[in-house]
């Protein structure tokens, strides 16, 4: 049987304000694609289909459209819900759903497959949606489960021991925070404000394969335990990350194989640092005029206007930061220390420039309109 693994769509995520609804629309067209090429038999999605609880009403045609797009290229589909999804919206209408497509959100269903069956016999996928222990404690009266790691160390024996009784193969469908995993910049604050705590790596022993989500960047954990990460980037800490998906492949013993499967990246994501001036003329970044750009100049003061000059030579310009190469060394002199030695008004707008501008005083441009500015002023209390 082939499996191809796949998780985190977050359907309904903008970009730093942007809609990525077209983009993950292509990217899901070129998964049903690996279906077809692959002639792959079950497609296991791992959580977090959509981004929110209460997704817009657009997100709902792309989630219908790509699961019977895949159901049509000839795979079984098994979806699991994820912490952004709501359980009860992702799996709502599961009875209504075609024999194809299975929507896996209830936590008391956990022990309880869906089996498929090959030429070496059957195989179990077991869904274990995103279980928050305050909520789901109550289901299992008796058991501690205080934490994730707890609550999905007993899900996972309820799938041990149905798995055991039953016999032949089985695959595991989970979205959780593994221990072992790398964390990526910018993801990480995500992770853990997402209420996941770690789950020991040895609580998944068993399944012949663990299709896990939650991780935005593919991780292998081990030969049996993987994330496929999402298919589009959606942070700057997740630039020239691949994005993909797992093809699994098992035999009548058990894991086979597992190959990595590349997806398009609609928009390459990259970040540029310099000074303005430098970043709006370097011919050496003509070349990434249609990225997605995280530009930080490194100019002493800000500057003037910066992303809508940034957006006339990066038209995907998405986020713009001051972060000066040199900061003043603070010598502790306060501002009226600073300009006790002016000998006139013009220098002592130049030194609270150069107080509030981390040492840098006006240019050259800038004194000449304080002295015309000053002169008038002089001009007209003579004239009073």
């Amino acid at each position: 049987m082939r499996i191809l693994h796949t998780s985190d769509w977050h359907i309904g995520r903008s970009f730093h304000g942007h809609s990525t609804l077209d983009a993950l629309g292509g990217v899901l067209d070129a998964l049903v694609h690996q279906v077809r090429e692959h002639a792959v038999d079950l497609v296991v999605v791992a959580g977090d289909v959509f981004d929110s609880a209460a997704p817009s009403a657009a997100c709902y045609p792309v989630l219908s459209g790509a699961l019977a797009a895949l159901a049509d290229a000839g795979a079984r589909v098994v979806v699991t819900s994820g912490n952004h999804d709501s359980a009860a919206r992702l799996g709502f209408q599961s009875a209504l759903l075609r024999d194809d497509i299975s929507v896996l959100t209830d936590p008391t269903a956990i022990g309880t497959p869906v089996t498929f069956t090959d030429d070496h016999g059957p195989v179990h996928v077991y869904g274990i949606p995103y279980l928050e222990p305050a909520i789901v404690r109550h289901l299992w009266p008796g058991v501690e489960l205080r934490s994730q790691a707890q609550t999905m160390a007993h899900a996972l024996d309820l799938v041990r021991a149905d798995a055991a009784a039953r016999g032949g193969r089985s695959v595991v469908a989970a979205h959780c925070f593994a221990a072992g995993v790398e964390s990526t910049p910018g993801v990480e604050r995500e992770i853990r404000q997402g209420g996941l705590d770690v789950v020991p790596l040895s609580a998944f022993n068993g399944p012949d394969y663990v299709a896990l989500g939650h991780i935005h960047g593919r991780q292998t954990l081990s030969e049996r335990v993987r994330y496929a990460g999402a298919p589009l980037h959606y942070s700057f800490g997740e630039a020239g990350k691949p994005r993909g998906s797992w093809l699994v492949e098992l035999d009548a013993s058990g894991l086979a194989s597992v190959d990595w499967l590349d997806l398009p990246v609609p928009r390459p994501l990259l970040t540029v640092r310099g000074r303005l001036d430098d970043l709006l003329t370097d011919e050496r970044l003509a070349a990434h005029a249609d990225h997605w750009v995280r530009a930080e100049y490194t100019d002493s003061t800000p500057q003037p206007d910066p992303m809508r000059r940034l957006q006339a030579r990066f038209p995907w310009c998405a986020t713009v930061v001051h972060l000066p190469a040199d900061t003043r060394r603070d010598d502790g002199a306060d501002y009226s220390r600073r300009v006790r030695g002016a000998r006139d008004d013009a220098e002592v707008v130049d030194a609270f420039l150069e107080h509030v501008r981390e040492g840098e005083g006006a240019s050259p441009v800038e004194r000449e309109l304080i002295r015309s500015v000053l002169d008038a002023r002089s001009v007209a209390e003579a004239r009073a």
